[in-house]
């Protein structure tokens, strides 16, 4: 299922670096299509399961996410009372070794960060950062694509951080660049960013209307 893309009731900026952006992102005005309807067609290609959240700004970045609830996890956080957290100072704290056994479970599993855009070097810079924990994917004009060029400036920069590229036009959705895909390796270790992140989403998973289960 698709969560609606929305502005967020409760507005976390300042040191938290999260804001919900409205339905588009910047430099958008050449897709064939909104972000949500691009990020919609683009799971499937890339074979990413669970939630299009609305978009979202973090750090510093604008991105929609992917994403499912982890059933179990989830479970134990509702039976203790443990919301998400969203403040970036107290999660620094949950990657210290001597928390290992007194912070709540990781409840959302982020299937991919994605970042549709006009200018590929603009979706670029949005993924890159999370390139690093989850897979990451831009779509991009198939005008753009199509260029001279494209494959020696915007696909060999791609490739060197592992995120995928696709492009889009009227009429079709097209995998121009296979990503890093997280799904077969083992699970990325945990930086205080990588787990604020998981639970931004899993803040947002809550917030939609029927999150997607878990296929695992």
């Amino acid at each position: 299922m698709t969560a609606t893309p929305e502005y967020a009731a409760r507005d976390n900026r300042g040191d938290n670096g999260i804001r919900i952006c409205s339905t588009g992102l910047t430099d958008t005005r050449d897709l064939p299509g909104s972000v949500e309807e691009l990020a919609d067609l683009a799971v499937g290609p890339l074979d990413w399961t669970g939630s299009v959240l609305p978009a979202l700004r973090l750090l510093g970045r604008r991105v929609v996410p992917v994403a499912e609830l982890v059933p179990d996890a989830h479970a134990e956080r509702v039976c203790v009372g443990s919301a998400p957290v969203l403040d970036r100072t107290e999660i620094a704290t949950w990657v210290w070794p001597e928390m290992s056994d007194r912070v709540p479970p990781a409840a959302a599993r982020l299937s991919g960060v994605l970042a549709p855009a006009r200018h590929w070097r603009t979706a670029l810079t949005a993924v890159v950062p999370f390139a690093r924990f989850t897979n990451a994917a831009i779509v991009v004009p198939r005008s753009v694509s199509d260029r001279d060029g494209f494959v020696s400036t915007c696909l060999i920069r791609a490739r060197q951080f592992g995120v995928a590229v696709l492009s889009a036009d009227e009429n079709s959705i097209r995998v121009e660049l296979e990503g890093r895909s997280f799904a077969d390796s083992a699970p990325a270790e945990q930086t205080a960013v990588s787990r604020w992140v998981n639970e931004v989403v899993y803040d947002q998973l809550l917030a939609s209307e029927t999150p997607a289960p878990s296929h695992n």
